[in-house]
């Protein structure tokens, strides 16, 4: 997102993708609904309208960053309180039973869909000014030889 222009995080690349800020104001209501109260309360609150999640996004940059923060935090915080032996309780989304784990597991992988959305959406928008994330095309051979020589990423 920092790649991005303002006004490139509200940009949607048809009528039927959501932008980068959609994204984040449904990735930030998702885990305030999923980890509050974790994992005692069931992860869809009753006070969740996930369809608006998809609408008004944030007008600023600051707006979406403030949420980002509040919606990792709020994982975060519920996960740092979990014990071992809390990995095999039950927890409930939407009434459907699941073990602490499985819950985590599900919300970990629909984490990691959206941000694999904003990624593309952001190296779409940023082209050939797109800074690699990871490997730079054409560049696997260096940092191969960075890494067996015990070098961090020359990224």
């Amino acid at each position: 997102m920092a790649q991005v222009s303002d006004a490139g995080l509200t940009v949607a690349l048809d009528p039927e993708m959501n932008s980068i800020a959609q994204i984040v104001k449904h990735m930030t209501g998702n885990m305030r609904s999923r980890w509050t109260g974790f994992p005692e309360a069931d992860g869809e609150k009753p006070d969740r309208n996930r369809d608006t999640e998809f609408e008004a996004p944030p007008a600023t940059r600051a707006e979406l960053m403030a949420m980002w923060d509040a919606g990792w935090a709020c994982t975060f915080a519920a996960l740092e309180s979990l014990t071992d032996a809390d990995l095999s309780r039950d927890t409930f989304i939407r009434g459907e039973r699941h073990s602490v784990l499985q819950a985590t597991n599900r919300q970990l992988t629909h984490y990691s869909y959206h941000v694999g959305q904003i990624v593309f959406l952001a190296k779409h928008l940023q082209s050939a000014k797109w800074k690699s994330l990871s490997v730079p095309r054409g560049h696997s051979a260096v940092f191969n030889t960075g890494v067996a020589a015990g070098k961090k990423s020359q990224r």
